[in-house]
């Protein structure tokens, strides 16, 4: 079925462009496609359509001739989308949201389900997780530069993978049968950070074509390299919100200068081969490359409790304070290759067999992650409380003297993550005479998944010597956040490197430290996922039915570390081990009705799975402080049960031709086995082979059940009915209400909700295309979300605030050929902030400044 898609979507693809040349036009019409044929595209009144108009109305014709309810967006004509990456292009379609990482997009919520739920595939396979903690896949690891297209599927049918409660987003890369004759693309872009005033640059280039004896051979070859130089300031509280003689105030404040190099390099080379109208040949590779280098400068005023005294609800005094001079640097190369080949077969009848195998690693390599760390005490100051972020003011210059500061730590770490998966699937394709071109499709996939985590570190303490961060010093630093937190002195990484190198001896290792930053985190899974399917789309006039079935058996391997901090051995083999074995059966149907020329009413009950993440399988055991009244546990859960879900979406779409639509969406998930991180006090047992009681044991868990339920507006529209020049103007909205809650959890009476939901999620946007000139700007926000749960009270759960943000796009083509443009991104500086339990209990808050981009696009 994937590759009817494919054959459809082609179809929309050359019509599209034929539309952008100004070869096509016509009058409205809307007449759902034949029985067993492409979707026929919309065709308009007489109007030339290019660039953004046209990608926006292929879009549309993705939504429309859907099995299921889908949401689209597609690259413009010169084959690039208008975004950083692909997280923040999609960002902007309807009931989606973005996890952000130093201000750029680099993970989906779809709904408001976390991004562990959300299955995301490459030309229809899994991608893999680079991540070692979790199953999200990474997509500011993709340039968009190399995307043809992005789908996003939120309701299944039976040939899709089950592990999409939050759906699925399949990215398309471009095939040379996906245009007419040789094209090629090439853009480069130069830009402005503001808030470290660095010049971001990227480039990319397409060229592709069919060629031989009757043209039945195609190649397409994409490249695309940026580099990006990012700041971003932070602040946090030290610790926790704390009550003090009847008022509630911070722990400290920690002050962060982040200086990030960012690279991203990617290739595409497609190939395909037609000989006949009924066999399709392909090889699908594709090359990915991010590189992060970054410094990360800290002074922190760690507060003692007894010595804190409030003058008022806002206001007070601190004594006895710590100062903390931290640097960690880091580096992170992340590498993801796949390669993909098969074909599709078209047989007598109308059958149609597709064959697919798939290879593809994921390599995530943390060359270092070394944090030095310099410390005085008895520093005296006031803080200043406020609705959205707060100030501590120490007392004189002992603070900033780097002479007074003495060296507290210094951990040198590294770590190293693979994810392999191979893949195979078979889908067949056969008529079947019942209603109006009915047909029945089942097949096979099976999935081999290797993932192993390697972490390995050292934590050394001063012991003894005459060092002070005088001893090596930075370049200073001056204030942040508007010279409203001043930092001073800084480390010298390579000073403080040379330093330990030469004066070993002043250094005692931190045994316990260096076992846990070494064995904890490392793993071996091996996890294989055998599948089958049966789905019928049986056509009865108007009405189409798509009832299925899916079953996948599960069958898990983990292996990890068990080990008393005391006792253990750096070189020690893996030895606690986990297993689990099951199969789950996923029924569903889709409907839909075609109720008139331009509407169309869906429905769909369906039943999808979620396995846990990887950090929480692995069955890691650490103990510390065996022998004390209150030893403490982490440790992971292979028994995990995963997460179910029962899915119910209702949806009304209404189209103007390819114009525009209005739809309208409400959806409730029923889930079963959510999974929250947990510590439970006073357990009895026996914990990495140690007898232990009254133990703190941190760990995680399932919860009863939760549920997802929510209302889905979109309204896109071409204002072509104005008269000229205003009918070049678009415009489009969105708006997503969503509610959840979780029951069940341990140690919490009341309901919480799911992690990374938000209560709203919306995005607006007008553009305006007419005469080679092209502007838009837009609008995205989502409310607050739940990032972590405390464990006994809501006051301390904290929150990822709201966030509103603006860009901006303007452009001019002075022919077919050459495009200049000019865009700008979070216009309006918007900062990522989080909250304990209240809104004015910051917990942190990071701005990162807005960036502007020019740059030519060139095509031909």
């Amino acid at each position: 079925m994937r590759q009817i898609h494919r054959n459809a979507l082609t179809a929309i693809i050359l019509s599209n462009l034929a539309l952008m040349s100004g070869q096509l036009q016509a009058q409205d019409s809307a007449d759902p496609p034949p029985a067993g044929q492409a979707p026929q595209v919309t065709e308009l009144d007489r109007v030339q359509v290019t660039g953004r108009r046209a990608a926006d109305r292929a879009a549309i014709d993705d939504k429309r001739y859907a099995d299921g309810q889908v949401d689209a967006i597609r690259s413009d004509d010169v084959g690039r989308l208008p975004d950083q990456n692909v997280a923040e292009a999609v960002r902007r379609l309807p009931g989606i949201s973005t996890v952000n990482d130093q201000g750029e997009g680099r993970y989906l919520t779809v709904r408001g389900i976390s991004p562990d739920l959300l299955n995301v595939t490459l030309n229809g396979q899994t991608s893999p997780a680079p991540e070692p903690d979790g199953r999200q896949v990474k997509l500011d690891d993709i340039p968009s530069g190399l995307i043809g297209a992005v789908i996003v599927s939120k309701t299944l049918t039976p040939d899709m993978d089950a592990n999409s409660i939050a759906g699925m987003v399949n990215i398309e890369t471009l095939s040379a049968f996906d245009r007419q004759g040789t094209f090629g693309t090439a853009s480069a872009a130069y830009g402005y950070n503001d808030i470290n005033s660095e010049h971001p640059y990227e480039f990319d280039g397409s060229f592709g074509g069919r060629f031989g004896p009757d043209k039945q051979f195609g190649a397409v070859f994409a490249l695309n390299h940026s580099d990006r130089k990012i700041g971003s300031q932070n602040i946090q509280n030290a610790g926790d919100w704390i009550e003090v003689d009847g008022q509630f105030v911070p722990e400290g404040l920690d002050m962060r200068q982040y200086n990030t190099h960012r690279q991203r390099t990617g290739a595409v080379a497609n190939f395909d081969w037609r000989p006949n109208d009924d066999t399709s040949l392909f090889l699908r590779l594709l090359y990915s490359k991010y590189e992060d280098s970054e410094t990360r400068d800290l002074l922190a005023i760690e507060f003692d409790e007894d010595g804190i005294s409030p003058t008022d609800a806002r206001s007070g005094t601190f004594s006895d304070a710590e100062a903390l001079r931290a640097l960690r640097t880091r580096s992170e190369n992340t590498s993801t290759l796949t390669a993909s080949t098969g074909g599709e077969f078209e047989f007598e009848g109308d059958r149609k067999l597709n064959a697919e195998v798939t290879w593809s690693r994921a390599d995530k390599r943390d060359p270092h992650r070394d944090e030095w760390g310099f410390v005085q005490g008895d520093i005296t100051g006031s803080y200043l409380l406020g609705s959205d972020t707060y100030t501590v003011t120490p007392d004189g210059l002992d603070a900033y003297d780097p002479s007074l500061f003495e060296p507290d730590f210094w951990e040198p770490e590294s770590r190293h993550a693979v994810e392999d998966l191979y893949q195979a699937r078979l889908d067949y394709l056969m008529p079947m005479s019942i209603g109006d071109g009915s047909d029945l499709q089942f097949g096979v996939k099976y999935l081999h998944r290797k993932k192993t985590a390697d972490e390995n570190g050292r934590a050394y303490e001063y012991d003894d010597g005459p060092m002070t961060l005088a001893d090596v010093l930075g370049k200073p630093m001056g204030s942040i956040f508007g010279n409203r937190y001043f930092i001073g002195p800084t480390i010298s990484s390579p000073a403080a490197n040379a330093y330990f190198d030469a004066h070993g001896g002043e250094f005692e290792e931190d045994d316990e430290g260096t076992l846990s930053a070494t064995l904890a985190g490392d793993y071996r899974i091996t996890e294989k996922i055998t599948a089958g399917y049966i789905m019928g789309r049986l056509r009865f006039g108007d009405l189409t039915v798509i009832p299925g079935v899916r079953v996948e058996h599960t069958q898990g391997d983990y292996a990890a570390h068990g080990f008393d901090v005391e006792e253990a051995s750096l070189d020690q083999d893996f030895n606690t081990f986990g297993s689990r074995s099951y199969t789950d059966w996923f029924p569903g149907v889709n409907f839909r009705y075609d109720a008139g020329e331009n509407l169309v009413f869906r429905a769909a009950a369906t039943r999808a799975i979620g396995r846990p993440n990887y950090e929480s399988l692995a069955p890691f055991v650490q103990v510390e402080d065996a022998g004390s009244a209150e030893p403490e546990v982490t440790m992971g859960n292979p028994d995990l049960t995963p997460l179910m879900s029962t899915n119910l979406d209702l949806s009304v779409e209404y189209y103007v031709g390819n114009r525009g639509l209005l739809s309208a969406a409400v959806f409730h998930k029923q889930i079963k086995n959510p999974i929250y991180e947990v510590t439970r006090d006073g357990q009895d047992g026996v914990f990495g082979g140690l007898p232990l009681t009254n133990a703190e044991v941190g760990t995680w868990t399932n919860a009863d059940k939760a549920t997802v339920k929510g209302l889905e507006l979109n309204a896109q529209y071409e204002l072509s009915f104005l008269p000229s020049p205003l009918d070049g103007f678009s415009v489009g909205a969105n708006m997503t209400w969503v509610d959840s809650e979780a029951q069940g959890l341990p140690g919490r009476s009341d309901r919480v909700p799911l992690l990374n939901q938000s209560d709203r999620v919306a995005s607006a946007q007008i553009s305006y295309e007419k005469y080679g000139f092209a502007a838009r700007i837009a609008y995205t926000y989502r409310s607050a979300m739940l990032l972590e749960v405390n464990e006994e009270e809501r006051e301390g759960d904290i929150y990822v605030d709201s966030l509103k943000q603006w860009d901006a796009r303007v452009s001019y083509a002075f022919n077919p050929l050459v495009t200049v443009f000019l865009e700008g991104s979070n216009l309006n500086d918007a900062a990522m902030r989080t909250y304990m339990g209240y809104r004015n209990r910051m917990a942190e808050k990071e701005i990162y400044g807005w960036t502007a981009r020019m740059g030519i696009q060139l095509k031909f």
